[in-house]
């Protein structure tokens, strides 16, 4: 008699898609902001080219505008957001 080999299953639907392994974005706090309308088409059009969510991009985009801050900016960031390492 022939064994049954076991396949793993793949799940139903999209596989959880959050900034950190095994996070979910619909877990994530929402935020709402009014852009201007030539910002938002922008933001639109960056999103279909890098072919990256919107909240990916604008999560990048404070990453990189914060790497531009002094320090001491980024330090009393860091104490404020509560992220900061003691």
């Amino acid at each position: 008699m022939p064994t049954k080999r076991r396949q793993k299953r793949r799940r139903i639907g999209r596989p959880p898609a959050g900034a950190r392994a095994g996070e979910k974005v619909k877990d994530y706090p929402q935020l709402s902001i009014r852009l201007p309308g030539d910002v938002r088409a922008r933001l639109q059009a960056m999103s279909v080219v890098a072919g990256r969510p919107q909240w990916r991009i604008v999560t990048e985009a404070i990453d990189c505008y914060l790497g531009t801050r002094p320090a001491s900016e980024r330090r009393m960031v860091d104490d404020l957001a509560g992220r900061r390492r003691r």
